[in-house]
């Protein structure tokens, strides 16, 4: 059930496309909350809002604030923009988007006449924070010179504007381009599934280098299967498909007191051991040597290594490279300093695009 409360506007603190995050007061308490520009309009100090404040009461990390439902001084807001796809379909928040697969797009006849990736290299990650890592990595062993685009999945956030990290990377021209499929939205393509998103990105969007991940906020039980990451596996079914080349960022880490996630996370296990029906490169960071041997254990005992192609790179310039960009990147509140294996894993596989880059 959602808990919904009505507040008052009483401070914008900042925006971005798409995205205003203000204070507001309910019942006399001043509280933050997010609004999305295109699904509620424009908010502004003095407006009535109605608010979802669900998560904030349940002291939930994932989707931790209030979101703003309906501002209820914005009497009428008016669909301008072109396209017959609802995303969020039968909610409330249903919103309108130009898919590239519709006929009204100017990228229908090119997604209709596009049948492969051509062999171009998709990293498929998990989480979100792999995103940044892996893009400048990608960045720097190109020189800047390769168009890379993200594509996120509908795993987690739905509303790319949510996301600072996207949003960065596109200021810092890291990033070229964005592709949002499923119920996921707000990129600059919008597109109905995987296969046409990773056809937009090729083919409309130009990728040397597609990078393809959820965003903000995984969803996981502590199960094997109860995770949003085992569609790492399938995505890497889905470039296999389309003729890419699929190189999977396995979630590694020595600093996560959880058991199951230490070295190569159980999710890493199931999405390539089990989810994942047809063969990729698993790029591992080249670390001391009884870490090394930790991770090999992992990859034979979960069939990752008998299924995958596995190859390690010398990634220790990561920190660096996130360095040189101004990147501070944490993922489950650690910095590079604190995880490296995770983040040396991310530029493994950055490298190893920017390779079959090279060879093609």
């Amino acid at each position: 059930m959602i808990r919904i409360r009505q507040g008052i506007v009483v401070e914008v603190l900042s925006s971005r496309p798409g995205y205003t995050e203000v204070f507001t007061e309910i019942s006399g308490v001043r509280q933050k909350a997010v609004n999305y520009d295109f699904l509620t309009g424009t908010v502004k100090k003095g407006d009535r809002v109605i608010l979802n404040t669900t998560a904030v009461h349940k002291n939930l990390g994932t989707g931790g604030t209030h979101f703003i439902m309906a501002n209820i001084d914005n009497s009428e807001i008016n669909a301008r923009l072109p396209g017959h796809i609802m995303k969020m379909r039968y909610a409330p928040a249903q919103v309108k988007v130009l898919a590239v697969e519709e006929a009204e797009s100017p990228h229908a006849e090119i997604i209709n006449n596009t049948k492969s990736l051509e062999q171009t290299p998709v990293i498929v990650g998990t989480l979100h924070s792999m995103l940044p890592v892996a893009a400048s990595v990608c960045c720097h062993e190109t020189g800047g010179n390769a168009n890379i685009v993200f594509i996120m999945t509908d795993g987690a956030a739905l509303p790319m504007p949510l996301s600072q990290t996207v949003h960065e990377l596109k200021q810092k021209n890291i990033l070229s381009a964005t592709v949002t499929y499923g119920h996921a939205f707000g990129g600059d393509y919008e597109a109905v599934n995987i296969y046409t998103a990773l056809l937009a990105a090729k083919a409309v969007a130009r990728a040397d280098i597609i990078i393809v991940a959820m965003g903000p906020g995984i969803v996981g039980t502590g199960s094997e299967f109860g995770f949003t990451g085992v569609e790492q596996g399938e995505i890497i079914n889905a470039v296999n498909i389309l003729g890419g080349s699929p190189i999977a960022i396995p979630r590694i880490s020595f600093a996560d007191a959880r058991e199951r996630h230490r070295g190569i996370s159980h999710h890493t296990c199931t999405s390539l051991g089990k989810i994942a029906l047809t063969p990729c490169l698993v790029a591992l960071p080249d670390l001391e040597q009884r870490l090394n041997d930790m991770l090999e254990k992992q990859l034979l005992l979960s069939g990752i290594r008998k299924k995958h192609v596995i190859k390690y790179y010398n990634s220790s310039h990561t920190g660096e490279v996130l360095q040189k960009y101004g990147l501070r990147v944490k993922t489950m509140g650690r910095g590079f300093s604190e995880d490296p294996a995770f983040f040396m894993a991310c530029g493994a596989a950055a490298m190893a695009a920017v390779e079959t880059c090279k060879k093609g």
